[in-house]
């Protein structure tokens, strides 16, 4: 017997398991505080009797051929203090699909020896294709207090339904199957999280999972997005970090930056990025009030700063003439290069959603990979312009070099999602005029992008939402973050959003990691007392662990950001308040 509740289709276990079900989707007030499972008809299975179990695909939402679980293996307890967990049971399995050509879609759940009857669901990263097996931490998550398994959370992911292959998140190759698009796209969230309750209910013999929460950052982030735009009766809340919410117009804007990047001249190397940078900073650094080594003024930096005419240090940084003399000075291709990616691209039609543009990326004061000895360094370079230009064919991801993330994800985009051929020129292709290719670019904007603005499905039934982005993200522009977020006040009402999400900007933040200010925020925390208790967000801190270790500030609801007192520790989050001029 089935229940058809909107989009997802039930196949329980029991009578009770049934009822109880039904009851549970029907949310709790935010005050309630979370009780243990509900006494079940059904046994617990163990760790070992979870290996084999299959799950059929009539209590899967969306079209499978059902699951199965292929090996469940008891991990003992690890860890101290803040990077304790406890014993768990690690199920990894496989979500099959309808075409036989598709792949399969490869999951984990944990499942914790001491449950505390909640689930959290973990997104991806770029492209996917391998496991986000949940055993980590949140995106941006506190050094100083448990990860979420490790705070008795049963965690699940999957890898979208494809598995990659040596270029990792960078692998598009996948998009060249239906179903294997469509999965990436969101379907496989879908499939995951039903296939994950199915197994945390059997092994606990729960009839209900009290709260499911979904944390993600970059495509993890439009994941979180996707998931309560969707299935919002599955999700009680989201941890949303620099989303790619509109991926499939990211990437045309990728196109457009790596084109520029690819031409003669354009391809700035590292200490030539360093010279933007250091430039920036001295125009901007001051602009919150205090030299502090961030750009907190944002907006007031885009609004003043000019790589044509600026100085460092009393010399102009524009070449003479023009003319790429060395790494002592900026060329005009370079300057136009550092521009394009500042400033939106605009198309001459309109995608599925209306839209006709992707906001510029913060360019000023983004570290884009320059020289520096942190250990983060590496993946700083490697998540923004890389080591070697843009060219045709676009040059190989290999353990020590890459050209810019953006452009192999253009690159790959173009070949396997647009024109499906894989030996098309990637940079013959304009994202502003893509002639014969408009029509099919228009239909992958259909599929890709979480541009849903009325959130009411999700408001309605208690969720909540923390968003943050970093103000110097090199990889998704913040600008678009702050695009979506502006669009949710326009459509529901800035009250209502208010009611139920909040969106924090984190100066000198770049994206996922930063050596300039690596964020750390606990996050978790303050989504469970909103979404358990009712306990309205208070002032937030984030801190840095790698720039400064140890510094703080206040996290300021966007648009207002961190502005000095005029005195005290410039490295306390106390000596800064949040403005908006």
């Amino acid at each position: 017997m089935r229940i058809d509740k909107g989009n997802t289709l039930y196949a329980p276990f029991t009578a009770a398991v049934m009822a109880a079900g039904m009851l549970a989707a029907c949310g709790g007030s935010d005050d309630d505080p979370v009780a243990p499972p509900a006494a079940s008809a059904q046994a617990p299975m163990t760790c070992a009797q979870l290996n084999g179990m299959t799950i059929a695909p009539a209590s899967i939402g969306l079209p499978t051929t059902g699951a199965t679980v292929t090996s469940s293996q008891v991990v003992p307890a690890a860890g101290t203090g803040a990077t304790a967990v406890g014993e768990y049971c690690r199920v990894q399995g496989d979500i099959n699909p309808v075409d036989p050509a598709a792949p399969k879609i490869k999951f984990q759940v944990n499942l914790p020896a001491n449950w505390n009857s909640k689930a959290m669901m973990f997104g991806g990263g770029g492209y996917n294709g391998t496991i986000a097996t949940g055993t980590g931490n949140v995106p941006a998550g506190p050094t100083d207090s448990p990860v979420p398994l490790g705070r008795g959370y049963a965690t699940f992911g999957s890898d979208s339904g494809h598995q990659a292959n040596a270029a990792g998140s960078r692998d598009g190759s996948f998009g060249a199957n239906d179903e294997a698009l469509r999965n990436f796209s969101g379907d496989a969230l879908k499939k995951t999280r039903d296939v994950a309750m199915a197994i945390i209910k059997s092994r606990y013999a729960a009839d209900t999972v009290q709260k499911t929460y979904f944390a993600g950052g970059s495509t993890g982030g439009r994941e979180a997005l996707l998931a309560v735009q969707n299935w919002p009766q599955d999700f009680d809340g989201a941890i949303v970090l620099y989303p790619a919410w509109n991926a499939a117009a990211l990437d045309l804007q990728f196109g457009r930056i790596t084109r520029e990047l690819a031409k003669p001249g354009a391809y700035p190397n590292r200490a030539e990025r360093k010279l933007m940078y250091d430039a920036s900073m001295e125009a901007c650094d001051g602009l919150d009030g205090v030299r502090d080594g961030l750009i907190s003024n944002v907006n007031q930096c885009n609004a003043t700063f000019n790589l044509a005419t600026a100085t460092l240090n009393g010399a102009p940084l524009r070449c003479p003439d023009g003319t790429d003399t060395g790494d002592t000075c900026l060329s005009d291709a370079q300057i136009a290069a550092f521009n394009v990616i500042n400033t939106p691209l605009a198309l001459n039609y309109a995608l599925a959603s209306g839209e006709t543009s992707y906001p510029g990326f913060n360019t000023w004061g983004t570290d884009f990979g320059i020289p520096g000895t942190s250990p983060l360094q590496p993946t700083v370079l490697t998540l923004s312009l890389g080591t070697e230009q843009p060219a045709n064919p676009m040059p190989p991801v290999t353990a020590t070099t890459s050209p810019p993330y953006g452009s192999t994800f253009w690159d790959q985009w173009v070949k396997y999602f647009v024109t499906r051929d894989p030996n098309f020129n990637s940079l013959a292709l304009d994202p502003q005029n893509p002639g014969p290719w408009q029509a099919r670019i228009v239909e992958l904007t259909g599929i890709q992008d979480a541009n849903k603005t009325d959130l009411s499905p999700f408001l309605n039934k208690g969720g909540k939402i923390l968003m943050a982005h970093g103000s110097h993200d090199a990889l998704v522009s913040t600008r678009a973050t702050q695009q979506y977020y502006d669009r949710l006040r326009n459509a529901m009402g800035s009250a209502r959003v208010d009611s139920f999400m909040r969106y924090y900007e984190i100066p000198g933040y770049g994206h996922a990691v930063s050596s300039v200010f690596n964020a750390a925020w606990d996050s978790l925390t303050t989504l469970e007392n909103w979404v358990e208790r009712g306990v309205v967000p208070p002032n937030q801190t984030v801190a840095d662990t790698a720039g400064v270790p140890g510094r703080t500030r206040p996290l300021c609801d966007y648009p207002s950001w961190p502005k000095y007192r005029g005195s005290g520790d410039v490295n306390l989050a106390q000596s800064f308040t949040c403005a908006t001029q």
